[in-house]
């Protein structure tokens, strides 16, 4: 006889696991920094990321995901006030985020590591050697997720003062960016430009190398690429826009979209969304786009105890710096209502539509106050807390996979690196025995490329808008040119 776990095992395909950190004490679980066993605001310290690391290959993760902001989070009782996040350690301080993952590749052999970057961070000529640095150093293991701010806070400094572009207009500057990376990336050199004749005296051969000349509405940048093709060419494009443009820049763009919801219900039009919309306008098939969403498990041996474990950590948690993450999150200022006020009915269709995403997952709570929203995220952020034992976490992640269309999830702590360890050493072997997890990475002495271990290839599909902007091996420079122009 054959039970419903050996039958999943044998007709689904596993779920990407990723862990989902920052450079910062806390992440999405504000004031848990204060917990007992928590080691989150070591994240200054190399061998804090060595280890995380290595527990995430152990674990068999697919990737480690790494948060950024380029600001504060000081809309909560503005204007710039960070004096609460500060206090609550509320992403503040915070680390740059690639300057970690070289130890971390070094101590692993499979693990991919997805980097936040913004297009407003920097000039994007410069950006793409950055990127292409860590895509040798990790041979091939790097992903590039796309984010195009959202924080006053940074625009203030990366942007001479300037206030941050209109939302559309960002995407806009953000579609021009991602094309000047493709093209510095793809299209300055050939994939056989290095060719290291000792003999001859060789070390690149000049005619395999060309300028982009890229003259946009907001860049220009001649080339040529200043790094030689790495090992995927093209980092994989992560991407986690949820507004209208955001969805089309995903649906043309994205490998992998992160998705943040309280409910499964929710999710499933959004992902159903962008994924009709990759087909029908941009081409693209059904399996070209994953979508992993954020989930925080608290696991528990019973039941009970997964309860009384979720309601110590939220005990620990910081009120304000949950206003004030939440402030920043949806430019919402908590402070302007009262302390008992129902924010659902609140004339901001801003409000209303945060408080309904909660409601949708949580319609036992009755009153949707400031404290209530703040309590809700110190636990958790704009996720799911999972609360349960390994065997009841596991049927509420299949639950949303089946329901919402999802790929995977990108698992946060509310201890770190407690909660990492748990999730590897309680979660994932039952998720392994229902098929809902790998076992094994695909070539787990030797490693592949990020994109490799996703999709079993190196480079993107024909479908990609990056896949004919590459200049392959044995093609001259005249007829790559001619190609670009048709």
């Amino acid at each position: 006889m054959t039970t419903n776990g050996q039958k999943r095992q044998k007709t689904r395909k596993p779920l990407l696991i990723n862990a989902f950190v920052m450079g910062c004490a806390g992440l999405q679980n504000p004031g848990l920094w204060k917990h007992p066993k928590d080691s989150s605001h070591r994240f200054n310290q190399i061998d804090h990321w060595t280890y995380l690391a290595k527990l995430a290959e152990k674990g068999k993760f697919n990737a480690l995901f790494i948060a950024d902001v380029l600001g504060g989070y000081d809309v909560y009782k503005g204007p710039e006030n960070l004096a609460t996040p500060a206090v609550a350690g509320a992403q503040w301080p915070v680390t740059e985020p690639s300057a970690v993952v070289s130890a971390m590749a070094a101590v692993t052999t499979n693990l991919a590591f997805g980097v936040t970057f913004s297009t407003i961070s920097e000039a994007p000529y410069h950006f793409a050697r950055r990127l292409s640095t860590l895509d040798h150093l990790t041979k091939g293991r790097i992903g590039w997720n796309v984010v195009s701010s959202y924080l006053e806070s940074a625009a203030r400094n990366l942007l001479n003062g300037e206030k941050l572009d209109e939302h559309d207009q960002r995407y806009l500057k953000a579609e021009e960016y991602i094309q000047i990376v493709y093209e510095l990336l793809l299209s300055s050199w050939r994939d056989d430009a290095v060719v290291l004749d000792k003999k001859a005296g060789v070390y690149t051969d000049p005619t395999r190398f060309r300028k982009i000349n890229f003259e946009g509405k907001f860049f220009k940048v001649p080339g040529p690429h200043i790094v030689d093709p790495t090992p995927q060419r093209l980092p994989v494009i992560l991407q986690a826009g949820t507004s209208k443009v955001g969805k089309e820049f995903a649906a043309k763009h994205a490998e992998i979209v992160f998705v943040i919801s309280f409910s499964p219900d929710d999710l499933k039009p959004k992902i159903a969304e962008v994924r009709q919309l990759a087909k029908e306008k941009f081409g693209r098939n059904h399996d070209d786009i994953k979508f992993v969403a954020l989930a925080t498990p608290v696991i528990g041996a019973t039941h009970e105890l997964a309860e009384e474990k979720y309601q110590e950590l939220l005990s620990y948690g910081d009120i304000e710096g949950a206003q004030a993450l939440f402030g920043g999150w949806t430019g919402i200022d908590l402070s302007q209502y009262g302390e008992d006020e129902e924010l659902g009915n609140v004339s901001s269709n801003a409000m209303r539509g945060a408080v309904q995403n909660w409601t949708k997952a949580i319609p036992n709570e009755k009153r949707w106050t400031r404290k209530v929203i703040a309590k809700q995220i110190t636990v958790g952020g704009l996720g799911p807390a999972f609360v349960g034992t390994p065997e009841e976490i596991a049927d509420e992640l299949e639950h949303w996979s089946d329901h919402a269309g999802l790929d995977g999830f990108n698992f946060t702590y509310a201890v770190n690196p407690l909660s990492f360890e748990e999730i590897v050493e309680d979660l994932i072997p039952v998720l392994q025995r229902r098929g809902l997890a790998q076992k094994e990475y695909p070539n787990p002495e030797t490693g592949s490329t990020f994109r490799k271990n996703l999709f079993g290839t190196d480079f993107v599909p024909s479908t990609h808008p990056a896949y004919n902007l590459r200049w392959r091996a044995g093609v001259s420079k005249e007829e790559f040119e001619k190609s670009l122009s048709k």
